[in-house]
């Protein structure tokens, strides 16, 4: 059985600064954070993603990842390096990146168009890979991973051990269909993250999808994925903090009945 730690997407809170979303997570147990590129550390700025790394660090949490929003190809290997860069000076193990550009469905793309971006992602985990550091590609509508066979097939045409697939359900994924996709990307999956939404990208209480979530985090399968495993809470109703701080109670207790759960055990009704 796959064990997860709790962790945090700082894209949640766009409009709090680092160190309160910092303050949020340690009083909320949560034991990591991915830092977005396009709001809270943006390319290039290495003193302060040094500045946040210490932050984070300071208050005894895990810098998860760095979420950039580089989408080859409409991003080369020359962004991808400033990226990368700034993921270092964070200590950061792990760059999430959007294949493809942004805002657009997988099956507008020619073969030639998939194979260009198949090319670049894997000169990007070269050099990715020469700083020790992992690629993880967004699992998202409007994107080159936004359904399980155009993920699948973009793995295989990307083909490099550095290249692992973050997941999350489309909104309003019914739960036997999301089950099936976890089992079906299974070995290639690092993070999950963690909603809950509607088909109308309406958002709840996680305690509402709590059936649903406790069932995808016991029956994620096995991965190749190195390290620790996050489950990163991701948006929440009205972007609020307090609902955050019911999610994220919710959020644990799932983690730690999951974690406890012996293996062919029942589960929850």
């Amino acid at each position: 059985m796959t064990s997860f730690r709790p962790g945090l997407c700082s894209v949640t809170f766009r409009k709090l600064a680092p160190r309160t979303i910092v303050r949020l997570a340690t009083e909320c147990g949560i034991e990591g954070i991915e830092w977005a590129g396009d709001v809270h550390v943006p390319p290039g700025q290495l003193d302060f993603a040094r500045h946040v790394r210490r932050l984070t660090e300071d208050a005894g949490l895990s810098v998860i990842s760095y979420g950039s929003y580089i989408a080859p190809p409409s991003d080369d290997e020359t962004a991808f390096a400033t990226v990368l860069e700034t993921a270092q000076a964070l200590g950061a193990p792990n760059i999430r990146i959007w294949p493809g550009s942004r805002n657009r469905d997988s099956v507008t793309y020619s073969q030639q168009e998939r194979e260009h971006a198949a090319s670049l992602i894997r000169r990007m985990a070269r050099l990715a890979d020469s700083a020790s550091v992992t690629i993880g590609l967004e699992y998202h509508p409007n994107s080159l991973t936004d359904d399980l066979a155009s993920a699948q097939k973009l793995a295989a045409e990307i083909d490099d051990p550095n290249v692992f697939l973050y997941w999350q359900p489309r909104p309003g994924l019914p739960l036997d269909e999301a089950l099936d996709e976890l089992r079906a990307i299974g070995a290639e999956t690092s993070h999950v993250h963690v909603f809950a939404w509607d088909g109308e990208k309406s958002r709840y209480p996680l305690s509402d999808q709590r059936t649903y979530w406790s069932r995808i985090l016991t029956e994620a399968p096995e991965t190749r994925w190195p390290g620790d495993r996050f489950a990163m809470l991701e948006f929440v109703r009205d972007d609020s903090p307090e609902q955050f701080r019911l999610d994220a109670a919710v959020f644990r207790q799932l983690l730690e009945e999951v974690k406890d759960r012996p293996a062919g055990a029942a589960r929850p009704l």
